[in-house]
């Protein structure tokens, strides 16, 4: 079973925490994580985008010239895709570009990208994270503490508001509750900083 040191908030080490096999001790499967990627930017795409149609762009109610005797082509409407100004043909129109992959193939993703940040010795357990007030100061002196100067993803337990605050508005800083790990914000982020009840809710849910 991978061991992994446990830290204080002053950056001390309080010993060594165990963390689950089944959780962080796989072999990274990195189609697997990439299919999951690609869901989840595909699933942040707005799909706003449209066009006109030739029922939808204004004018062209008339006939342009009639039908036979003028020697030019046949029209029926100016609006028609052929013309400048007319609508467009198999043009995007609104939809949602969201699939969703299979349950196994999402946890076996979010397994291995966890999984690959203790191969390279880019997490960190702390066994809490409480401040007094919603300080943004006192969560950069923590990750100071931590020698954490890169883009850090912070998963916290799900009740802990004030670490949440208190960290939104540091830059390169994700904070996330324990039950919105995903597979994106674990692989945009250098290191990933859990606290050790957080740990317990990831490892409870995915064992």
């Amino acid at each position: 079973m991978p061991t992994v040191a446990l830290f204080k908030q002053d950056g001390t080490q309080n010993g060594d925490v165990t963390l689950n096999d089944a959780v962080f001790g796989i072999e990274p499967n990195n189609n697997v994580v990439f299919d999951a990627v690609l869901m989840q930017r595909a699933s942040l795409r707005q799909g706003t985008h449209a066009v006109k149609n030739r029922s939808a762009v204004r004018g062209g109610g008339k006939k342009p010239w009639r039908q036979k005797g003028t020697g030019r082509a046949r029209q029926g409407s100016i609006r028609s895709p052929q013309w400048v100004g007319g609508g467009t043909v198999f043009g995007p129109t609104p939809r949602s570009y969201a699939y969703k992959l299979p349950r196994k193939v999402r946890r076996l993703a979010i397994k291995s990208v966890l999984s690959q940040k203790v191969v390279d010795e880019k997490l960190v357990v702390v066994d809490a994270l409480s401040f007094d007030a919603p300080k943004t100061k006192a969560f950069a002196e923590v990750l100071n503490n931590l020698n954490v100067n890169e883009k850090v993803l912070v998963v916290l337990e799900d009740d802990n508001k004030t670490a949440a605050l208190a960290a939104r508005n540091l830059a390169n800083v994700t904070v996330i509750p324990a039950k919105g790990l995903n597979v994106l914000d674990v692989v945009n982020n250098d290191k990933m900083v859990i606290t050790q009840g957080a740990l317990s809710q990831v490892e409870e849910v995915l064992a």
